[in-house]
């Protein structure tokens, strides 16, 4: 097991169409973060920065950016990009770091201001691109996707568009509870089927909104945490960022074929399933070890996936457990208490940090009416475009 780091301070800036820069949002988390740890911006040894990416280009390169904003101290600077997987690449950064004794302290910050609308791919000819192939081939935006895998369900599984609105359902009432949230209205089963129809079957609340936001977290050392007087602290205990296995026989964002197995056998877990799994195997834990979980609902459909890649239910089983109530307040393994991106929308480089900063809250028992009792231990979960594997363990 890779030694574990603590987690001092969490902030995030409320979600929502701002009309101002990302830098704004990432310095507004990270002076909360700062403030929740008790710690003042010069005693911050490193800044990690989830890359904004605009035009094909980082904004400003975010770990300077964010370091100069909140005033030159000479600390160590790292800047990442890993898609919707860059804060938690932010995260095992810090965290390696911090192991390697290079610092004892560490702030780690994403932030976003999003497109309106769907995204689209940067201008110019990129051929070897496969995003470029996908949009300019295709024509297929993120909800297309989406839609794929949500139609894979139905025929794979027998899963049905009413299984899928009741994930919004459950989600939006947590998003109402949050006050980082953008959507704050609950929403009933039969607001989600009168909604749009965007990529058949799902509709317009079946898909997250691109927002703006951002999201920090203070980490340190053990020891660093014991000279302050954190005896007991929320700690991450893995961090997982792999690759899919040659070859991938399930479709997946943004490629247009899979990998044939006629002559190399298909792996023994598909991409998504293996980030929880190596998880897992780090921290030493199982899924039956965790007391709530936070997921990448890019869409209701793929909320259902996670279950399963989790190991919370068994293959196309995640349907029945939402039915359940398993997957809700109260149930054996609630997930997305924070209201998930249904209720928050996408601020890429923010939302695997902020899936940590939830974790956090829940752990210490701070989440007010999305407490989940008795939490002790909580995993994330999502994918980075391209192959960017992103899951966090968190306990306490």
């Amino acid at each position: 097991m890779t030694a574990e780091v603590a987690v001092l301070g969490a902030g995030m800036h409320p979600w929502g169409k701002w009309g101002r820069s990302f830098v704004e949002y990432g310095v507004a988390a990270a002076r909360a973060a700062l403030a929740d740890a008790g710690l003042e911006w010069r005693e911050i040894g490193s800044v990690v920065g989830a890359d904004t990416v605009r035009g094909g280009y980082p904004g400003h390169v975010a770990g300077a950016t964010f370091a100069k904003a909140l005033g030159w101290q000479g600390a160590r600077v790292t800047s990442v990009y890993a898609a919707c997987a860059s804060g938690a690449q932010a995260v095992a950064a810090a965290r390696a770091q911090i192991l390697a004794g290079l610092a004892d302290v560490v702030l780690v910050v994403g932030a976003d201001a999003a497109p309106r609308g769907f995204f689209r791919p940067a201008g110019g000819d990129r051929p070897d691109d496969p995003d470029w192939l996908r949009f300019r081939v295709l024509g297929a935006t993120n909800p297309t996707y989406f839609g794929l895998y949500a139609r894979r369900r139905m025929a794979v599984h027998g899963d049905t568009p009413e299984d899928f609105a009741e994930v919004k359902v459950k989600n939006s009432a947590m998003g109402a509870l949050n006050p980082l949230a953008r959507y704050r209205k609950r929403v009933t089963a039969d607001e989600v089927a009168a909604s749009a129809v965007v990529a058949d079957p799902l509709r317009l609340l079946d898909i997250c909104a691109t927002s703006d936001g951002g999201a920090a977290l203070v980490l340190s050392s053990m020891e660093f945490a014991r000279r302050r007087g954190v005896a007991a602290p929320v700690r991450i205990r893995a961090v997982s960022t792999v690759t899919p296995t040659y070859p991938n026989t399930v479709l997946d964002l943004p490629d247009i074929a899979t990998d044939s197995a006629a002559v190399v056998e298909p792996a023994e877990r598909t991409f998504r399933a293996s980030i929880a799994h190596a998880a897992y195997q780090e921290a030493e834990i199982g899924p039956e070890d965790l007391s709530l979980a936070e997921v990448y609902d890019l869409s209701t459909a793929l909320e259902l996936q996670w279950y399963e890649d989790l190991g919370l239910c068994g293959e196309g089983e995640g349907a029945k457990l939402l039915r359940e109530g398993a997957t809700a307040p109260g149930g054996r393994i609630p997930v997305n208490m924070s209201g998930g991106l249904a209720s928050f929308g996408e601020a890429v480089p923010a939302q695997a940090i902020a899936q940590v900063c939830e974790l956090t809250w829940q752990l210490r028992g701070d989440a007010g009416p999305r407490q989940v009792e008795h939490a002790r231990v909580g995993i994330t979960a999502n994918q980075g475009l391209f192959g960017h594997g992103s899951a966090v363990v968190a306990v306490r």
